[in-house]
């Protein structure tokens, strides 16, 4: 399993190299000083981003994570299942590694950044 110091590494690194990606942000437990760390924790990740649709039109970007043996998309499902919800402010891939880590990864607009930071809707 990569260790917790490879994975944010590799977090920043993504987020560094994508011009789209104007910042990133942690929540989640691993954020709660107050949350005992174990090894069930993945990692929430927010990238706050110029524009959504690239980053949903093709998922071959996630590559870079590692190797995945699971990759779900509960907007997608929501919105295939009749939701009445936005892709242009928000997304999220879940997503599960062969080496045990999992990274739940948000995709948001600044705008959605700004009125969601810092709350549990992230």
């Amino acid at each position: 399993m990569r260790t917790e110091e490879d994975m944010m590494a590799l977090i920043l690194d993504v987020a560094r190299k994508d011009e789209q990606i104007r910042a990133v942000y942690m929540n989640g437990s691993r954020t709660n000083p107050n949350v005992p760390k174990d090894i069930f924790q993945d990692y929430d990740i927010v990238y706050v981003v110029t524009e959504i649709t690239s980053f949903i039109q093709q998922t071959g970007w996630l590559d870079v994570f590692g190797d995945r043996i699971m990759l779900q998309e509960p907007d997608k499902n929501d919105l295939e299942s009749g939701g009445n919800l936005s892709l242009q402010r928000s997304y999220a891939y879940l997503m599960l590694f062969a080496d045990g880590n999992r990274i739940d990864l948000q995709i948001q607009t600044k705008e959605a950044m700004l009125e969601r930071y810092g709350s549990d809707l992230t």
